[in-house]
């Protein structure tokens, strides 16, 4: 899993649905700062996420918060900004997934 693909370079902020920040605060406990605290947190690991693309890329990024929280955030990228789908914990594969590239560091 790649780190940080070129593609993020020129993000310069975040947009948000109001309906998808209200769901993943309803569904996951994930707040809006949460979900945006893993971009600036290293190690951050970002894959395209072709299954779910549906006429614009889609990624998923595997971070933690400053709380050390370990969350799953799905985004796309419009203009200069990431446009957050979705934020939840990370699964037990995600985990290992993070925990494995954060020892190869």
């Amino acid at each position: 899993m790649p780190e940080f693909p070129d593609e993020l370079a020129d993000c310069t902020g975040f947009e948000w649905d109001a309906g998808n920040a209200d769901k993943n605060w309803e569904r996951h406990g994930v707040t809006q700062g949460e979900s945006e605290e893993i971009f600036f947190n290293r190690p951050v690991l970002v894959a395209a996420d072709p299954t779910h693309s549906q006429g614009e890329a889609w990624y998923a990024a595997l971070g933690q918060t400053s709380e050390e929280r370990l969350l799953t955030v799905v985004f796309t990228i419009r203009g200069t900004l990431i446009r957050m789908i979705s934020a939840r914990d990370m699964s037990r594969r995600e985990r290992r997934r993070y925990e494995q590239e954060e020892e190869a560091g």
